[in-house]
């Protein structure tokens, strides 16, 4: 079953184009891993995933539900908002910074959106939230607020508290990119360790073993389009494009 597709996704900013008819599919349980150099339009694409960010051309379908499908920046899908942001409510996002609530400790920045969202009683949204911080290594830090975590800790309560809402699809916006190298392996640990659970995951990435290792679909994008898609093995160790070849030698 298809989680994610979306046909010629276009997006501009001004007069830079920064996506350029993006068409990619993701599977159920599939882990696609999206790499390029900065500026190639990859976290705007993820963020038009779940409507951060308004395309201005294309079609994005979740779930095989078709909820946008734009021109000119309108979009001619008629459905109920309460309808869309339903199905929208299957997409979890991890971001790059964490966003956490500084004033709520761990415990409670994973409880807050199921309660207030999915209107979840609180004793099953704290049984749950509790479960989720053991899942994430981070047992001992219920009560611990954001300043008394390192900032892979944060990260890590960032994911739970995305899983808390209990989404079908999991976002990852560069996961990694703000913290401190020692700390990049904790959080990739717990990517991993939803990978093999099963999760459907779109993940812009910079970390290269992470992508080789675990992902079933490596997306390499360049100025705003996909110049390729391909299982890991076959990027890394062969691609048709040079461009794709360029960057891999420049990173690895």
């Amino acid at each position: 079953m298809s989680m994610i597709k979306t046909v010629g996704v276009s997006k501009t900013f001004g007069a830079l184009r920064v996506l350029k008819e993006v068409s990619l599919e993701v599977e159920q349980q599939e882990v696609v891993c999206i790499i390029g150099p900065s500026g190639a339009g990859k976290s705007t694409y993820l963020r038009s995933l779940n409507r951060l960010e308004r395309i201005d051309e294309g079609k994005i379908y979740i779930e095989n539900k078709l909820l946008f499908d734009c021109m000119n920046g309108v979009n001619r899908v008629k459905m109920p908002l309460h309808e869309r942001n339903t199905v929208l409510l299957e997409v979890g996002m991890v971001f790059q910074r964490f966003n956490l609530f500084p004033h709520k400790t761990a415990f409670e920045n994973v409880m807050l959106a199921p309660v207030h969202v999915r209107k979840t009683p609180m004793q099953k949204a704290g049984e749950k939230a509790e479960q989720l911080l053991v899942r994430v290594g981070l047992g001992d830090k219920f009560n611990a607020y954001p300043s008394q975590l390192s900032g892979g800790q944060q990260q890590r309560v960032a994911i739970a508290r995305a899983l808390a809402m209990e989404p079908k699809i999991m976002l990852f916006d560069e996961p990694t990119s703000a913290l401190d190298p020692e700390l990049v392996g904790e959080v990739l640990a717990v990517m991993k360790s939803l990978a093999t659970a099963g999760m459907t995951m779109l993940v812009v990435t910079h970390e290269m073993g992470f992508a080789r290792e675990v992902a079933d679909k490596v997306v390499f994008m360049f100025e705003g389009a996909v110049l390729e898609a391909a299982p890991p093995d076959i990027i890394f160790s062969n691609p048709i494009h040079d461009r794709t070849r360029q960057f891999l030698q420049s990173v690895l």
